[in-house]
């Protein structure tokens, strides 16, 4: 007899599928969205829920629907592409960006405030420390990971709610104005911001992580588990919809006290001190740093386990160890920097990610289901390239003719395009059928 899931239980569930995608770039990117969007704040804050909730909910719900993985959504393309688009999510949220960047908020919030003179020698040190101790974790059984988060995550959550609170009743300065992209375009550049949180690519890999825990649960009806997955999926999107919403209006009225800064990690970090004085900086420090902690161990676990599973042969505490050490040397780069190597990578991977997610959520409706994957992707990777090129600063004057280029979006309108011809021009074969049987 399938069993069911009792209140209690299904929002426990909400909330791991809330500590699952709260950690560094939840904290950091709407502090500093807000201060630049200024009396923008609302257009640009809605932009960025659409990407930094609405879409991790959506693609938890695609997981969900194909039955596994992003290897198991991207089946119908060619040979090992694949497992060659998941291995590039997993660099991209590894070692390449997400993972050091834990370590990075970690530092500008927990070490930072409190060194006197804090330089490149500090944050050498403390990055080489911070991945030793996730190292020892990552080796280890688990259970000391285990303990520190059913402490770390609901304290997080409280001191954010505490937060929350103070920044609306007692707001430090008025509303400040908007700079950059934010005058002309705020909703595009807030919808664009959201990438930064990378969490619609953490779902596609933590989506069957909550599907097995709620099989733990006994629960093993697909239906039943696409209906407990939408709904902790939905608890934890309105969680971080209160997160984000509190941190955007704490950015936008910060501009007198934390004026010309280049990250919101810094922002909050000020603005804390401000409200509640060094007690208050001393636990946002110690609660942030370990949430970064925990969050770091379970990216490098994911990493290795990954990479463990395509070559058994490897070793997997090596992997581990290779893993940490080349977080620990992509963090002495510095947030800022950090931040602005990742935007060209993302704006190339988030269209092929929101493609796939949309494809899959179509799946039923698509005849010819090997062609249509092919061919969407495939277009979303191209104009997703070239919005990614453009970020990184080359010359690309030649598509501004493109809709929607100038400001970052080359590939929306193609992708959408390509989805209806998959959907309405696109007919079923009898090789198409064999391969997708």
């Amino acid at each position: 007899m399938n069993k069911k899931l009792s209140s209690f239980d299904l929002l426990a569930l909400g909330f791991m599928n809330f500590a699952f995608f709260l950690g560094a770039g939840n904290i950091i990117f709407p502090p500093l969205a807000g201060a630049m969007a200024g009396d923008h704040y609302i257009l640009a804050m809605l932009g960025f829920l659409i990407t930094a909730v609405g879409l991790p909910l959506l693609t938890l719900i695609a997981v969900a629907k194909a039955g596994g993985g992003l290897t198991t959504m991207a089946k119908y393309l060619p040979g090992n592409l694949a497992t060659i688009l998941a291995l590039a999510v997993f660099i991209i949220i590894g070692p390449s960006f997400a993972t050091p960047r834990t370590a990075l908020v970690a530092f500008e919030i927990g070490v930072k405030p409190f060194l006197s003179a804090p330089g490149t020698t500090s944050l050498a040190v403390f990055s080489v420390l911070f991945f030793a101790v996730v190292c020892g974790l990552s080796l280890s059984t688990g259970k000391l990971l285990d303990m520190v988060g059913k402490v770390i995550t609901p304290l997080l959550i409280i001191l954010l709610m505490v937060l929350s609170v103070s920044v609306f009743l007692n707001p430090l300065s008025e509303i400040g104005p908007s700079t950059a992209d934010y005058v002309e375009t705020p909703f595009i550049k807030g919808f664009l911001e959201g990438y930064n949180t990378m969490d619609t690519l953490a779902s596609l890999v933590f989506g069957m992580l909550i599907i097995n825990v709620i099989k733990t649960k006994g629960i093993s009806d697909k239906r039943a588990q696409y209906k407990y997955l939408s709904i902790s999926g939905l608890i934890a999107a309105c969680g971080l919809a209160f997160v984000y919403i509190s941190l955007f209006y704490l950015g936008a009225t910060s501009q007198e006290i934390a004026p010309n800064l280049s990250n919101g990690g810094e922002i909050i970090a000020i603005y804390v001190e401000a409200l509640f004085g060094t007690p208050g900086q001393v636990l946002l420090s110690l609660v942030v740093a370990l949430a970064c902690l925990t969050t770091a161990v379970g990216l490098v676990s994911a990493m290795s386990d990954f990479l463990h599973k395509l070559k058994p042969d490897w070793n997997r505490s090596l992997l581990v160890i290779l893993n940490c050490a080349l977080c620990a040397l992509v963090t002495n780069v510095g947030l800022s920097a950090l931040i602005s190597l990742s935007v060209p990578v993302l704006y190339t991977v988030y269209p092929i990610a929101i493609a796939l997610v949309a494809l899959t959520l179509c799946k039923n409706f698509l005849a010819n289901k090997t062609l249509s994957f092919r061919f969407v992707l495939a277009v979303a990777f191209l104009f997703g390239l070239l919005d990614g090129i453009k970020a990184a600063g080359v010359n690309m004057s030649a598509f501004d003719f493109l809709p929607l280029y100038e400001v970052g979006m080359a590939s929306a309108l193609p992708i959408a395009a390509a989805l209806v011809i998959a959907l309405v021009v696109f007919k079923e074969n009898q090789q198409s059928v064999t391969q997708t049987v």
